[in-house]
């Protein structure tokens, strides 16, 4: 990689980061004269009226400077880039919608399929995953490669909307999974697309940490679901062009466990939610940040905690394409053991109260 090249990228991420900064007052003002405005209630940690929308410093941060940047790699990659922005778009505009007006959440999956659908046919596609240990080295996925790839977007989309419940979590955790997601591709990404993944990393990763002065607690203001989908979206799509144009194995593997914090929170949100015979959709107190708090943590401790988990599933993705497996499953156990144990004495100390 040239040293023009370099220039390049960390050009990405200052302007996207100064963008975004600078965005965040105006995204403000702009939220509450259109009534996007978060009231406190039983769940909410906040005790004023706080503007949402703040999103929309994110986005503006990431599309301008992508606009700006990604012709200056090459056109091979133009047209998903293109389906990136217009699905993202379109994800901003209903979740700023949704922060306003309240929308159902038919309504809000409609339009996150259709947003998928636009990055599926402008060549954003999972045709197949890389596993080393099987005979062939690789299963393909055929006719269910599109069904899969939605199932994809719209599930990370939510994802990251469902853990945005504590003053800068989201957005940090957006950042770090971003940074993760750009080291893989300046260390191992094929040379063809490594600079398209590299300037979208780059500039997503920017224009969180924009945001995240701005958003960490105490906030003065809040992504939103404005944010919360859009980087939801960009991560899905982003990992996507990035990961699956890697010659290393295991790549679909790899932006899971970039991104395993939002998706097994998820995951468990879901069948939490299953088994209480309740809507998947109405929230809860049993996200991972709900239970930290509970627990005892402050509110910055808790986001700390969750920031540690998500670089150390970033560090076991990148220590996975190092080859270094063992020292990359150590990292991901461990964590796996202390959540469990968790469980596990929530669920002793709730029947010892019952008895």
């Amino acid at each position: 990689m040239s040293m023009k090249e370099y220039f390049i990228y960390v050009g990405a991420f200052i302007l996207a980061f100064l963008l975004s900064s600078v965005a965040t007052p105006f995204a403000k003002k702009i939220a509450f004269k259109i009534g996007a405005v978060a009231y406190p209630n039983e769940r909410t940690m906040h005790k004023e009226p706080t503007a949402v929308a703040g999103g929309l410093a994110i986005f503006f941060g990431f599309v301008v400077t992508t606009l700006l940047f990604v012709p200056s790699i090459g056109h091979e990659q133009m047209t998903q880039f293109t389906g990136l922005i217009i699905g993202a778009t379109l994800i901003t505009v209903v979740g700023l919608l949704d922060d306003i007006y309240q929308l159902s959440p038919r309504i809000r999956i409609v339009f996150q399929v259709l947003a998928a659908l636009i990055a599926i046919f402008t060549g954003t596609s999972i045709t197949s995953i890389s596993v080393p240990f099987i005979e062939a080295g690789r299963i393909e996925f055929g006719y269910f490669s599109n069904i899969i790839t939605m199932l994809w977007i719209v599930g990370l989309t939510n994802a990251v909307n469902f853990i945005d419940g504590l003053d800068g979590l989201a957005a940090g955790i957006a950042s770090i999974a971003s940074a993760a997601l750009m080291i893989i591709a300046i260390l191992f990404g094929d040379p063809i697309v490594a600079g398209f993944g590299i300037i979208l990393t780059a500039s997503l990763t920017g224009a969180c940490l924009g945001f995240l002065p701005h958003n960490f607690n105490p906030a003065t203001i809040f992504m939103g679901d404005t944010g919360a989908t859009f980087l939801g979206y960009a991560l899905a799509v982003i990992s996507i062009q990035t990961m699956l144009k890697t010659y290393t194995a295991l790549t679909l593997i790899i932006a899971v466990i970039v991104l395993a914090l939002p998706i097994f929170d998820t995951t468990f949100a879901v069948f939490r939610r299953a088994i209480n015979r309740k809507p998947i959709h109405e929230a809860d107190r049993g996200h991972l940040h709900h239970r930290l708090v509970d627990r005892g943590l402050s509110h910055k401790n808790a986001v700390i905690t969750l920031y540690i988990i998500s670089g150390s599933f970033g560090i076991a993705a990148i220590l996975i394409v190092m080859n270094d497996f063992a020292l990359a499953l150590l990292i991901i156990g461990f964590i796996f053991v202390v959540w469990l144990g968790d469980i596990g004495l929530s669920y002793l100390k709730k029947n010892k109260i019952s008895d």
